[in-house]
């Protein structure tokens, strides 16, 4: 079911042992297939959560009340998204207590990860560098030969020996060419950009630089002496072969690709992928056409898997189970993949059977609910040893929410990828905030200020469709002014987990 709803259920204890290990113990787990023995000890993750969460942490409310969310009425639900027990008793005030700080669900999400990585490491991969933007290296990378790999010009115009004038030869140097013969004292050759430069080479003569007199002689235009070596890229200037080039943990960039090609690889050694299902809950979902006869289109179908392969991960099925309980425990039960992600279904009404399905197969609940608007009902389940469960609320910018909250932290770490350093800055205009939980607000960019967006309602991806990032609101509200925590979206950051295809 995919109104916009709150859990009812009961959160979770965390009980996972505090002590975990950070990408770099992620890496090694990678690389080597190490096996935890009883005694193993891993060193604590860095401690990145106080730095992030700076801008999040709980505040007194303000006097003001926090502003209803647009949404749709239901029974059972009152304009908030809030439940009621049967007896009608409006249940919100005792779920706010129960549900997880929003700092704190983010690390859950994390230490969920390293437990995962640890439990069962996954095997290092060989990709070819056309499929390797996004990857994680587990492995340093190191230079397969000297770069440049020989003496090569950096200019058009004439490779020259000695002092000039000089005699032009009638040959000329082109890239991509190689065996012409030295150069004798007094003589020079037309060269190209990247050519390898002839034996017994002085220096590179720019073209801008040099005048031929009407005995066809070359003459330096400059007063100045031509240096030694000038214009000429030496054989090992930006490596020598074995040299360290990267070290393992490096996110793979369209410039990394340019590097290891130009090092000699044809494929890299990288962290997989962690693997990702989809399943889109609700009979009210349309895949095409106009809504009509209280049937809606399907956002979160085409928004989750883009998305969810920019933060690093393998979406290997998308799947429509409408709110059918079996289809939902057989889809679950037979999912192969690290993470499940599920749209929908995280509240107590009566077609809502994430919670039923979780407790039928045994589930562990990590997070249960978090003090966030939009997107508090959302839970993240460890279903077994090395798979989770990632619940997101059925709206739309409440399900935007949970993957920034949840499934980010757990794909990012799974991947090794490293953690974005926090940052902030003010807010151009007034946020009201949630009297007790954290809000995440789209804004844009301008400057040095960050724009708060009007539609900004759980069930509204018009203000996401346009942002630059999402502001971390604390329990009640911003000034203007006010630094806010931000949270970038990764295309809008130009960075390489935009990894569409």
């Amino acid at each position: 079911m995919t109104a916009h709803g709150t859990s009812t259920g009961k959160a979770a204890e965390d009980t996972e042992d505090a002590e975990g290990f950070d990408v770099e113990e992620v890496l090694a787990l990678v690389k080597d297939g190490h096996e935890p023995r009883p005694g193993d000890h891993l060193p604590a993750p860095a401690d990145r959560t106080a730095a992030r969460t700076r801008a999040g942490k709980d505040q007194p409310g303000k006097d003001q009340p926090g502003k209803d969310r647009p949404g749709k009425d239901r029974p059972g639900k009152d304009q908030d998204g809030r439940g009621k027990d049967q007896d009608g008793r409006d249940h919100g005030a005792r779920h706010r207590h129960k549900a997880t700080p929003w700092p704190t669900a983010r690390e859950a999400a994390a230490r969920a990860a390293r437990a995962a990585a640890r439990a069962r490491p996954r095997p290092s991969v060989t990709v070819a560098l056309d499929a390797a933007l996004g990857l994680t290296l587990a492995e340093p990378l190191t230079a397969l030969t000297d770069l440049p790999s020989f003496d090569t010009s950096a200019m058009d115009g004439w490779a020259v020996a000695g002092p000039g004038p000089w005699t032009v030869r009638d040959d000329g140097v082109l890239a991509g060419h190689a065996g012409h013969r030295p150069l004798g004292d007094g003589e020079a050759v037309r060269i190209a950009t990247g050519a390898r430069v002839p034996a017994d080479t002085t220096a590179v003569l720019r073209t801008e630089h040099g005048r031929t007199d009407d005995k066809g002689r070359l003459h330096a235009a400059r007063e100045r002496a031509l240096v030694p070596g000038q214009d000429i890229r030496p054989r090992g200037q930006e490596c020598r072969t074995g040299e360290r080039l990267l070290p393992a943990g490096t996110l793979v960039t369209p410039a990394v690709l340019g590097l290891a090609a130009a090092a000699g690889y044809d494929a890299l050694t990288a962290v997989p992928r962690p693997r990702v299902d989809v399943l889109v809950l609700g009979d009210e979902l349309l895949t095409e056409g106009l809504p009509h006869d209280g049937l809606i289109r399907d956002a979160l179908g085409p928004m989750l898997p883009p998305w969810l392969r920019a933060l690093g991960a393998e979406v290997t099925a998308v799947r429509r189970i409408g709110d059918d309980a079996e289809a939902l425990h057989t889809a679950v039960t037979t999912s192969g993949a690290d993470v499940v992600v599920t749209t929908g279904g995280t509240a107590a009404g009566p077609v809502d059977h994430l919670h039923p399905t979780l407790r039928r197969i045994g589930a562990e609940l990590l997070v249960d609910g978090v003090k966030v608007r939009p997107g508090h009902p959302m839970l993240l389940a460890r279903t077994r040893e090395d798979q989770h469960l990632v619940g997101l609320p059925g709206n739309p910018l409440a399900a935007v929410s949970g993957l920034l909250t949840l499934a980010e932290p757990l794909l990012r770490v799974l991947a090794a990828r490293p953690a974005p350093e926090p940052y902030g800055l003010p807010l151009q205009d007034p946020v009201q905030g949630h009297p007790y939980d954290t809000r995440l607000v789209p804004v844009v960019l301008r400057g040095d200020r960050a724009v708060p967006l009007r539609y900004n309602g759980p069930a509204m991806l018009r203000g996401i469709a346009a942002a630059d990032a999402l502001a971390v609101v604390p329990p009640g509200g911003a000034r203007p002014g006010e630094e806010t925590e931000l949270l970038d979206l990764p295309w809008a950051t130009g960075g390489i987990g935009v990894c569409f295809t």
